[in-house]
C-alpha cells in the first residue's frame, strides 16, 4: 500500500528536494490529551517548482538517496498572500 500524506514546504533552499512539514494530531495514552506532532520529510521535486508555504501532497517511493525516500505528486494549492488592511482614519466632522 503506498502511502501519501499532505504537508507543507518549509525549505526549498536544495536542488530537487524539499523539505515537508506533516502535522498529525496524537492523544496522550494516560491523559488523553490530544496535540499536535510535526514531522519533516525530504521529498524528490523534479521541477524545482514547489516555494515556502505551498500545500503539497507527497507520495512514498523508492530510496532516491540517503535521506529522501518520498516524491512530491502534485502541489495541492499556493496560499495567497494576504492582504494589508489600513484602518480609515476618522474624519473629522465640521459643525457648522
Amino acid at each position: 500500500m503506498i502511502r501519501k500524506l499532505q504537508g507543507t514546504v518549509v525549505s526549498n533552499k536544495m536542488d530537487k528536494t524539499v523539505v515537508v512539514a506533516v502535522q498529525r494530531l496524537v492523544e496522550h495514552p494516560l491523559y488523553r490529551k490530544k496535540y499536535t506532532v510535526t514531522t519533516k520529510f525530504k521529498a524528490h521535486d523534479e521541477d524545482n517548482r514547489c516555494q515556502i508555504g505551498d500545500l503539497v501532497e507527497i507520495t512514498e517511493t523508492r530510496p532516491i538517496s540517503r535521506d529522501k525516500r518520498w516524491i512530491v505528486e502534485a502541489p495541492a494549492e499556493t496560499p495567497k498572500p494576504k492582504r494589508a488592511v489600513k484602518a480609515k482614519a476618522p474624519e473629522a466632522e465640521e459643525a457648522a
